[in-house]
């Protein structure tokens, strides 16, 4: 009996720190869960940092943040049996990839990208860089180099997928049909508000929680957060809806009955904010549990995470390989270098044999 071959998935993240709650909402569990149904390549996309951060002292801390984020990584359940974890610094085929995209996409069609202003206002960038600018044509080179069928994304990112489709669809119609044309995957949960509830959770805004905290540290991150700004005490009935506390007791509290308790004496001020908070940081503690107990047994294990990156990215890149040639090959290139390169080699050997 035949069997079909899987579809791919391509994502991954930036190696800027250690992974929070929000990556695991928006990205990671969906990750653990479609790497049984998907042939899944997990990007580590250091050369993607150079954009916002190119300075030495920046690229110096990237080793020990790969290594912290792989570590997340195995913690949550990604497998790297099941799995391809790589560097993507490590394959240049990406870069060269990207040399081509470029020329098939205008500079208006690039800033009509509003996130690419978001990032670089996040990064207090007074100018844009070309690098910049241009980053979601390497993220095209990312997503077709292993010819993927799916990209699961951020709500933010959506954009970013899109032109990536444009980008395959143009390739394909000017020289072969050499790449899928990806379809975006739109986590359910989307962005996960910070512990400051102004913005969504990030290690540069102060306002996350990690997967690999403590139990002491996330009692305190969920000490300090906002909650209703108009409720100065708790016989005052508060607001629900959009209150950090609240969304987070949602996502990580699995006792749907205390939850709804809660809510329920929280409107009606009945219940103050430290006993809202404390079966927070409980429901959360219990939720880490096996993510920290996991986290500590991978990294016990000397050159484990070096190995996982290491075996994933040279499968990346044979795959790499194969995709760039058929891409040189389709659009005529490979043809220029095998008639100078037959030529000379001619030349030389009869050289040879006149000398």
């Amino acid at each position: 009996m035949e069997t079909t071959a899987k579809k791919r998935i391509l994502t991954g993240d930036r190696p800027t720190g250690r992974l929070h709650l929000g990556h695991y909402v928006g990205s990671i569990s969906n990750r653990v869960r479609l790497q049984d149904e998907y042939e899944c390549f997990f990007i580590i996309a250091d050369l993607h940092t150079l954009t916002t951060k190119p300075e030495k002292e920046h690229i110096a801390e990237l080793t020990e943040n790969v290594r912290q984020m792989v570590l997340d990584y195995l913690a949550c359940g990604i497998d790297p049996a099941k799995s391809t974890i790589y560097l993507q610094s490590a394959v240049p085929e990406v870069t060269e990839l990207n040399l081509f995209f470029n020329d098939l996409v205008t500079v208006p069609r690039l800033q009509r990208i509003p996130s690419i202003k978001d990032m670089a206002k996040n990064a207090n960038l007074s100018e844009l860089p070309m690098g910049l600018l241009a980053y979601p044509v390497l993220q095209a080179a990312d997503i077709l180099l292993p010819r993927s069928h799916l990209v699961p994304v951020g709500k933010d990112n959506e954009s970013h997928v899109e032109l990536t489709r444009e980008i395959a669809k143009r390739f394909n119609y000017m020289y072969e049909e050499i790449f899928p044309v990806p379809d975006v995957m739109v986590s359910d949960f989307g962005s996960l508000v910070g512990t400051d509830g102004q913005a969504k959770m990030s290690k540069s805004l102060n306002n996350a929680i990690f997967l690999s905290d403590d139990e002491k540290s996330v009692i305190k991150r969920v000490n300090g957060m906002f909650t209703d700004p108009n409720r100065t005490s708790a016989d005052v009935p508060g607001k629900v809806e959009g209150n950090p506390v609240f969304i987070y007791h949602d996502a990580f509290n699995p006792d749907k009955e205390e939850v709804e308790d809660l809510k329920s004496r929280y409107r009606a001020g009945t219940v103050g904010d430290v006993e809202v908070k404390q079966k927070l940081a409980k429901a959360i503690n219990n939720f880490l549990d096996p993510i920290r107990e996991r986290r500590a047994k991978y990294e016990s294990i000397n050159g484990l995470v070096d190995e996982v990156i290491y075996e994933g990215t040279l499968r990346m890149r044979e795959e790499a390989r194969q995709t760039l040639n058929a891409a040189k090959k389709a659009m005529g290139l490979s043809s220029v270098w095998n008639r100078i390169s037959r030529k000379a080699e001619d030349v030389r050997k009869k050289r040879e044999k006149d000398t």
